[in-house]
């Protein structure tokens, strides 16, 4: 298995060098630095300036809200200190805090940079379904203590697929410059007590994932009509919609890039969805302008 595949202990890499990390978003107040309270930026970048005895500064694929978990997170950072594979991995992990973990390294070209290159992002909402609440997993899943039928969620949710105006489900204070995204597939599925929402689109507006589950929970427990994602995605008003669904349910597990770039391949998470035995990258991208670094109406010199 490629999980135990050997890292270099001899040969020092420096450069531009990417990372996988995961970690549990639980006691943190989001991905991004922050100058008043706990971010995972800041705990990684501590951890490897130890280790390049200089400072260190990444860029993440994409950045997670307060609560919200990772297990395929990317990041790159550029650095003039040589080290081995092992020792940006075992070493960085040493001063690491409990709840963060480096899985591998890579040393990358420097046309590679983890957000403007991915090509898709892919979430997946973990909903625990049953009368009481979890004594073991609370922090890793979101609790829904009435019957949920995801036959409805599944059927309500494939409307979102394709590229529309999501402003019915950004958050108030979204800062992107453009609502449009193109959803890959969204996908609702039962095992035992667990359901779970899995969504693929080429980027997400901020809170859309959990205001999605958000609304599919309404409907999933009868409360609405299979009707209202459609009504919502037309409308384009984010007042009209439900509630955002918790973050402790959130986890960001995959991130697509280009087969030229050969980062490892993963099983998706999280932990509790190992048995399916789909690995990062195994979907195909559907046929779209999805290689673009742009969003319909909003130009390239942002970037």
């Amino acid at each position: 298995m490629s999980l135990f595949t050997r890292m270099d202990e001899n040969e020092r890499v420096s450069g531009r060098i990417a990372l996988g990390l995961e970690y549990r978003g639980t006691a943190y107040q989001g991905w991004q630095r922050l100058s008043h309270g706990p971010s995972l930026q800041a705990s990684l970048e501590a951890a490897l300036s130890r280790i390049a005895q200089s400072p260190i500064e990444v860029m993440c694929s994409g950045r997670t809200d307060s609560g919200v978990h990772a297990t395929r997170q990317i990041v790159h950072f550029d650095t003039d200190s040589a080290r081995t594979l092992k020792a940006w991995v075992m070493g960085t992990n040493v001063h690491l805090p409990r709840d963060m973990s480096v899985r591998w390294a890579r040393a990358m070209p420097h046309d590679f940079h983890a957000r403007f290159s991915s090509l898709a992002r892919r979430y997946r909402y973990v909903i625990l379904n049953q009368p009481v609440p979890p004594a073991l997993d609370a922090e890793h899943m979101t609790w829904h203590r009435t019957p949920l039928c995801e036959q409805r969620m599944h059927e309500a949710a494939q409307v979102l697929v394709g590229e529309h105006d999501f402003s019915g489900y950004r958050a108030a204070g979204c800062q992107s410059s453009t609502p449009w995204r193109h959803v890959h597939f969204v996908e609702v599925t039962r095992v035992g007590p667990l359901v779970v929402i899995d969504i693929q689109a080429n980027a997400f507006l901020h809170h859309m994932v959990r205001n999605i589950a958000g609304v599919l929970l309404t409907i999933g427990d009868g409360r609405r009509d299979v009707s209202l994602t459609r009504e919502i995605l037309n409308g384009r008003d984010r007042t009209v919609s439900e509630a955002t669904a918790p973050a402790q349910g959130l986890h960001f597990v995959d991130v697509y890039y280009d087969p030229r770039f050969e980062l490892p391949a993963e099983p998706l998470g999280p932990a509790e969805l190992y048995f399916s035995g789909e690995w990062t990258g195994a979907r195909t991208l559907p046929a779209s302008n999805y290689q673009r670094p742009v969003y319909r109406g909003e130009p390239a010199g942002h970037l």
